[in-house]
């Protein structure tokens, strides 16, 4: 981890790209000290400023974090009370969290149909949950996502895209929300995933960056950040390359792209 104030003014130094945005940032790390939530000693995070519990950024911390424990100070660090509450916060305000409704089901079965559809619609266009259990509430809406080819189908509704705000990896969704449901004593998924790949490193990801840039592949930046951006540049290359399509910055992507 390492000091969040010389990381976010080094940024605003030496990224003209999205200088005001850093700046923007390390004005909001100052604001934090400010407050009396932190000290700049205690303030370490990663190399573009995230920090606490949580790895946000200072704006976020500013505007959504929230004083659980009711000490008069909302606390980055430390005791992870003010924290998970902020979190819930986020889900709630930023990510638009449905109380009381799924975040989506594995399913079965296959479909013509697209789009944003009830489970009710879903059922009656053969898509059933992978259990074999009925959909507690109908007529919430759902989206089909298949997230790689020969692996499970889910149904995923508002409340999968609400964690989602939190990163907007859909894999890391998938993850969050699985882990939930694992908590929770629900069993693994049934149709277990495809042969997998190791995680990039922050190195490996810049080169994808900086190789589907130069093949014309718009990433948003080469940050080692797999933000929207980059995603959508691999899902690009994938198709035009005939690879699965499915947004991931993995090796098999990396190879192909050292290969040309």
């Amino acid at each position: 981890m390492r000091p969040v104030f010389p990381s976010l003014a080094a940024l605003a130094w030496r990224a003209p790209r999205r200088k005001a945005y850093w700046e923007t940032e390390l004005i909001n790390a100052l604001r934090i000290v400010e407050r009396g939530w932190s000290t700049p000693e205690e303030m370490r995070g990663s190399w573009a400023g995230a920090m606490g519990h949580t790895q946000w950024m200072p704006e976020v911390w500013l505007n959504v974090g929230f004083d659980y424990d009711g000490d008069g100070r909302v606390s980055p660090f430390g005791k992870p009370d003010d924290a998970l509450g902020s979190t819930a916060r986020y889900l709630v305000n930023r990510g638009k969290y449905h109380r009381n409704e799924h975040w989506g089901y594995e399913v079965v079965g296959s479909s013509r149909a697209k789009g944003n559809l009830s489970y009710a619609q879903w059922v009656a266009a053969g898509v059933k949950r992978a259990d074999g259990k009925p959909f507690p509430r109908p007529h919430d809406m759902a989206k089909l996502w298949t997230p790689v080819d020969g692996g499970p189908s889910f149904l995923i509704g508002p409340n999968f895209f609400a964690v989602r705000s939190y990163n907007p990896s859909m894999n890391y969704a998938l993850a969050i929300v699985h882990l939930g449901d694992r908590i929770l004593s629900e069993p693994a998924f049934r149709h277990p995933f495809p042969g997998s790949e190791r995680a990039l490193t922050l190195a490996e990801i810049q080169e994808v960056q900086t190789r589907l840039t130069r093949a014309g592949f718009n990433t948003g930046g080469t940050d080692g950040r797999v933000g929207n951006d980059t995603m959508k540049a691999v899902k690009d290359f994938q198709t035009k390359v005939g690879l699965p399509a499915d947004g991931y910055a993995g090796l098999t992507v990396l190879a192909r792209l050292r290969s040309m």
